[in-house]
């Protein structure tokens, strides 16, 4: 500055916070039920570690049936919306998700339910597999798995 040179050192620290979703409760089974009739779970979604809000989006796994159409069994709905509020204290609101499957034909079915968010952080995977054909109805378990 006004041509006297002199020496700074600044030091810089920080912390990387990557947002995450934890889930309530942390595993998901869907009850039996005879075909063509939908079974639904209710999931809590607790959003951690976002700085900025956002809003969340669900890929669901499809299916190709022998005759090459492609089917999802799955539905989600976010009742009360899927967008991540910020309070002024930085917590982020809860959201709610009802997560749905109905099937017309047996099937099985090993595929991922990705929840994304707007910055397409990937921020949870599903694992779900469904068939149980000796009974006709379907079964439904999700193991919940930390990306």
């Amino acid at each position: 500055v006004n041509n006297n040179p002199s020496q700074y050192k600044l030091t810089l620290s920080g912390m990387l916070r990557s947002p995450k979703l934890n889930f309530h409760p942390p595993f998901l089974m869907l009850m039996p039920v005879p075909l063509d009739v939908e079974s639904e779970a209710v999931v809590t979604i607790i959003p951690q570690e976002f700085i900025r809000p956002s809003r969340i989006r669900v890929k669901l796994p499809e299916l190709e049936l022998a005759d090459g159409t492609r089917t999802c069994p799955f539905a989600v709905q976010f009742p009360e919306g899927q967008d991540i509020v910020l309070s002024s204290d930085g917590t982020a609101n809860e959201l709610t998700c009802h997560i749905s499957f109905r099937s017309s034909k047996p099937m099985s079915l090993l595929g991922d339910m990705l929840f994304i968010d707007q910055e397409e952080n990937r921020l949870l995977e599903q694992q779900t597999i469904v068939f149980l054909p000796y009974t006709r109805t379907w079964h439904c378990t999700a193991l919940i798995k930390k990306l």
